[in-house]
This record gives C-alpha cells, structure tokens and sequence, in this order.
C-alpha cells in the first residue's frame, strides 16, 4: 500500500478539524450551577470569576440581609430563598451547625480581610448572639442550657419542645454542641466577651458529666439524646472532631479540668475510630440532622477529623500524615463521582448531591493535604471541586445550596455558613488561587 501524498494528508487534518469545528459550535454551551461552564485546553474547570471576587459578592449579599428581631434573617432561618425570604414549604431550622459553622467562617474571613471592616465582626456577633440567647434548652435535665440542633425559624428565643428534622421534640445533638462551643471560644478570643467563653465551658461540662466510655460500638456521646433524661438514640455519633477542639482550646486557656476527658476522647478516636476506617466505616455514622438511618456513613466527620491533623499536624498526633491519608481515601472511595468532568463530594451514603458545605469541605481538606504533605497528588482535584462549588454563587452574589443546576439560596449552612471558611482554608494553603 502506497502512502498518501503530502496534500492529502493535509486535506484529510483539515477536514477533521473542520469536522470537530462544526459538531463543537453545534453543540449547546454547557453550564454549571448558575453560569456557563469555562474549561482550559486540557480539560480542566476553570473559576467563572476569580475567588476573590466571588467570596466578595457573597459576602456583601449577606451584608445587605434585613435585621430583624435583632438579627439578620439568614441567622434564624435555614430555608432562605434568593430574595431573603424564608421557604414557605420548610420551617424547620439547624441552627447549631448553620450559625456555629457561620461564626468560624466570618471570622476567618475578618482576618483575611485584615480586621478592617467591623460589619464582618458585628455579623460573627450576630450569630453567636443568637446561640447564646435564643437556641438552648431550658435550665434543667440532663443537657441543661445545651445548644439545639434543630429547631423552627423565627423563635426568640426556641420553645422546649422545638425538635425538628430527625430530631424528637426533646432531643439535642451532643456533637453539635461541639461545634458551637469551638465557635464561641473563637469568638470570646477575637472580641474579649467573656459571655461567649462562659458559654463554651458550660457547654465543655456539660459534655464530660454526659461522657461515657467509647468502644468499637459506640461512640463516648450518642448521636442523639433526650435533654431531660439523657437517653440517647444513636449509638455512635461520627463527628468528634469539634468536642476534641473545643476540649483543646479551653484547655490552652488554662481549663485544665477538660484534660482528662480529652484525653478519653482522644484514645476512643484513635484505637477504634480510625482503624474503622479499614473496616466498613461504622464509627463514621451519623451527623446531619434531617437524617436517623444508624448505617449512613458521612463525609464531613472524617473530613473535618482530616482538617484537624492537618492544623496540629505532631502536636495531636505523630502519625497525622498516615491518617490524614487514610481519612481522604475513605471519603474518595465511599462519597465520590464525577460531575461535569470535576471529581465531587457527596455528603453521606443517603446522599451523594454536590451540596455546597460538603463539596467546599472537600476541596479545603484536599488543598490543605496537598500544602501540608508537599504531595500534588490531590491538588488539581481540590481546585477544580472548589471551582464547581462557587459557580453556584450568581452575579449578585447569592449564592445556591448546591450546584447540580441553577439556583439561588436554600439550606443556609450549604449556600454560605458551612462554605466560606473552606475556600479560605483552601485560599491559605495556596493564595494564588484568590485571584
């Protein structure tokens, strides 16, 4: 067989490429989220506008969010829709994990923003105001003046009896309590109120008088618990990684009363929870609060676990590196797939949606490994997922609880209070990805 001559060949490319041309201009524009998709040469998702820009917008969204009953809507409202207004077919409200998460991710971007403007304070106040007076238990029972977990928009402060989502009336979240008491130490470090750290070590007792011995069936707190009697339903609760941090920090503010049960803590994390990570992930069960199924592996405990290592690196654990590694190949073997070209999170085994808090959780956690290890093995993965995330942020700066297709507001803790802190974690491990 005779080759073909120089001009065929030529003519052969060209018709080609004209071919590829004409199917490419055909084909419709692909969009993610709220805004047409930008892809380089190599296939990889590009940000619709610069980070900076995007986390900018939204935050000024926020900003302009009316105050009312002493506090912005988006405070005391889960379902919020694009006009600040709340959903009509939902009124429940989480607002230990929404306004506790909220507080860490305003005050992180406070510092980012150099501690300049004092309306991004004022709204970390905001929010701990608002755990602090309005979304306890009543003085008494077992977990007395215990944040809540769930509860129903605009309650000034919740009734007793305020339980929504999964929870019974009665019930609270131990872990979430956690979470708000971490949040409100930060926030007595930045603003000196003693409020908040009083707070937090009421919530740190609390917690330890409630303490029981964890084994590899149970978690030291149950994931949910009857505030008045104490019984518990759920026997393992995977998120112990804010009770750990709020232990740590009261102990550095020389609360030494919280070392021993720390220290509980600790050894429960690490000779039964993380060698569960090579079994089938039964330690790592139960954390949002819509949710109750005792088999429903999540993403966000081991993520938030893997940003802690991360953080304290040796001075929590001379093995960080090897569990941070375990606690990331967990999470891409159970809750991962891919979207629009980019590898994304899911949030648990009973739903596996690109949610804005789970999907941000993962690209920070990723970036942070990728800093941390001097590895790239998982860099361009967390770029492009944190890509995704923020194409759910619209031109006015609203931004959508998730980014499977256009929107604009929804579950608060997705859209915003659960996802600004993780593209400042990730903006820290690598600053050119700001701008």
């Amino acid at each position: 067989m005779k080759c073909a001559d120089p001009a065929s060949r030529l003519l052969s490319v060209c018709l080609r490429l004209l071919l590829l041309l004409t199917v490419t201009l055909a084909a419709p524009a692909q969009t993610i989220g709220n805004h047409p998709a930008i892809y380089d040469a190599h296939g990889t998702l590009l940000p619709w506008t610069p980070w900076r820009d995007a986390i900018e917008r939204e935050v000024n969204w926020y900003l302009n969010c009316p105050v009312e009953h002493g506090y912005p809507r988006f405070v005391y409202i889960t379902f919020m829709d694009g006009n600040y207004e709340p959903l009509p077919e939902n009124a429940s409200f989480i607002p230990a994990t929404q306004d506790g998460m909220g507080i860490i991710s305003y005050l992180k971007y406070y510092a980012w923003q150099g501690k300049k403007d004092p309306r991004i304070l004022r709204m970390a106040r905001y929010l701990g105001d608002y755990l602090l007076k309005e979304a306890n238990t009543p003085d008494e029972g077992k977990y007395p003046r215990f944040p809540r977990s769930t509860g129903w928009r605009g309650k000034f402060p919740q009734p007793p009896d305020c339980g929504s989502q999964g929870d019974n009336p009665c019930e609270i979240q131990p872990d979430k309590g956690g979470i708000v008491g971490y949040g409100l130490v930060l926030l007595y470090r930045e603003t000196g109120d003693g409020r908040y750290l009083q707070q937090a070590i009421h919530i740190a007792n609390v917690l330890t008088a409630n303490m029981v011995e964890g084994t590899a069936t149970n978690s030291p707190w149950p994931f949910r618990v009857d505030y008045r009697t104490g019984a518990g339903r759920g026997a393992v609760s995977g998120n112990m990684a804010f009770i750990l941090r709020l232990f740590d920090r009261l102990i550095e503010l020389d609360h030494g009363e919280f070392q021993a049960p720390r220290d509980r803590l600790w050894a429960w994390i690490k000779n039964f929870q993380l060698p569960d990570l090579a079994k089938d992930g039964q330690l790592w069960v139960q954390f949002f609060e819509d949710h109750a199924e005792p088999d429903n592996r999540t993403a966000w405990a081991p993520l938030n676990l893997a940003r802690y290592l991360l953080e304290k690196k040796q001075a929590l654990d001379p093995d960080w590196l090897k569990h941070t590694r375990a606690l990331i190949a967990f999470t891409n073997d159970h809750f991962t797939g891919i979207r629009h070209g980019v590898l994304i999170c899911g949030e648990q085994t009973n739903d596996r949606k690109p949610w804005g808090g789970i999907l941000s959780t993962y690209g920070a956690v990723l970036a942070m490994y990728s800093r941390a290890s001097g590895s790239n093995e998982f860099k361009g993965v967390a770029y492009q997922a944190l890509n995704y995330c923020l194409y759910a942020v619209n031109e006015d700066g609203c931004p959508g609880q998730k980014v499977d297709g256009p929107g604009r507001g929804g579950w608060q803790e997705d859209a915003h209070t659960d996802k600004l802190h993780n593209i400042l974690d990730a903006i820290a491990a690598f600053p050119e990805w700001a701008n």
